[in-house]
């Protein structure tokens, strides 16, 4: 298929990785970004935008094999595209679980063709039961870029040890959700005067720093790459900040909502708020955003887990935890770089360079050579999230009617167009 070469004009280019930052043009050919000009450009006027490398979300929830009622991959896809998002890397506790490379081979099938990458994360443990390690080299050589046994922590520390050296010598990163499962079972929401008044049972934030203390000592033991997903207390950014000092090779995520939100949005039992780990309080809220500013955290990710009404609509205590976010994870960050929270090139960092280097996968950069995966971003129009108009089939989301200003109006992959808002 015959590619259209393009060439963008008058955007604002925003390049960390090439310390770029000022208008100019940007040239697009078969795919890739060019040097200069070549017959045939069709040419795009983007005064006003802000032109970024395609953003990367390396933590969905994609649903696909097994819960097509939630999402598919290329639902999943189609709301990536429209947030901005050119590539997703989906977490493996599908049904059947992506802990072999069968199942990593139909989730790469399944994408070819969507409107966005998807990079396939497999499980550190067979049907994530936390008892054998899965065939991380198999997986690895049918796609998949790191392993999590997301959704579920794994309990046993000599499995996450042998998980780690496992993977090392398949130069995989280790996902970790860290949970004591201990300290956190049969609770709901964050453990505090909010939860006791509710008459709901708490976790408390040390059901996850306790597991992240572990997973950073055991990446001191084994050398292994670890990243901490969707960290959303400051004790677990204390403890990130002090591996980062000792120069482990550690880094950490958090979620839009845990720097948008905290425990008050549980209030009148709202299960589009209910999420693992929870909402935390405003002390955890401005932790996270202070350490996505300063590097402690390394990753905006959106957690993006659609469900049902079937799941959501019920009482607070049985309903599922999660909710989506690939729609409103970028103007909800926007709301940092307008406060001065943080700065446009970091926010490009977060949200594209630094997920590419991590997982290993291409894009993050606009230098020329490198492929043609771009946002297109309106950092001013304002607008309201409707979930019910939503790519996603998940309308679990908190942020339902809330006005947001910025957004991407463009989405191009290999350089051609699969979103776009009305900007011409």
């Amino acid at each position: 298929m015959k590619r259209q070469n393009r060439v963008l004009i008058n955007g604002r280019v925003i390049d960390p990785l090439s310390g770029v930052d000022e208008i100019r043009e940007i040239y697009i050919r078969d795919g890739r970004i060019a040097a200069g000009h070549s017959s045939g450009e069709e040419i795009i006027d983007l005064a006003g935008k802000w032109v970024v490398p395609g953003l990367i979300d390396m933590h969905v929830h994609l649903r696909e094999p097994g819960e097509e009622y939630k999402e598919t991959i290329a639902s999943g896809c189609r709301a990536a595209a429209a947030g901005g998002f050119t590539a997703v890397a989906c977490m493996p506790n599908t049904h059947p679980v992506n802990d072999n490379a069968i199942t990593t081979r139909f989730i790469v099938s399944r994408a070819a063709g969507c409107a966005a990458r998807v990079w396939p994360i497999g499980a550190i443990s067979t049907g994530l039961a936390g008892e054998k390690l899965a065939e991380m080299g198999e997986m690895k050589r049918e796609g998949a870029v790191a392993v999590s046994d997301d959704g579920r922590p794994v309990v046993n520390s000599q499995l996450m040890r042998r998980a780690m050296e496992y993977a090392a010598s398949h130069t995989l990163p280790v996902i970790s959700h860290s949970e004591d499962l201990a300290l956190s079972r049969g609770g709901c929401m964050n453990e505090g005067a909010l939860s006791t008044r509710m008459g709901l049972q708490g976790i408390p934030a040390a059901a996850e720093a306790v597991m992240v203390e572990r997973e950073i000592l055991l990446a001191e033991l084994t050398g292994a790459r670890v990243h901490i997903a969707h960290v959303s207390t400051c004790q677990s950014v204390a403890l990130l900040r002090l591996a980062k000092e000792q120069g482990l090779a550690v880094t950490g995520e958090s979620a839009p909502h845990y720097f948008t939100l905290t425990e008050d949005a549980v209030r009148g039992y709202n299960t589009n708020a209910k999420m693992s780990p929870p909402l935390r309080s405003e002390a955890d809220r401005e932790a996270i955003i202070a350490a996505l500013a300063d590097g402690v955290l390394d990753v905006i990710a959106t957690d993006h887990a659609p469900h049902s009404i079937l799941e959501k609509e019920n009482e607070f205590a049985s309903a599922a935890n999660g909710i989506t976010g690939l729609e409103t994870s970028l103007p909800l960050t926007l709301r940092l770089v307008r406060s001065g929270a943080l700065s446009v090139k970091r926010m490009v960092e977060l949200m594209s360079c630094n997920p590419a280097q991590i997982l290993g996968v291409p894009g993050g950069s606009l230098a020329v050579g490198e492929v043609a995966d771009i946002t297109v971003i309106d950092p001013d129009v304002r607008w309201t999230f409707r979930a019910a108009e939503s790519f996603s089939k998940g309308k679990n989301s908190p942020f339902d009617g809330v006005e947001m200003e910025g957004r991407a109006v463009m989405t191009f992959l290999e350089g051609e167009r699969v979103s776009s808002g009305d900007i011409e």
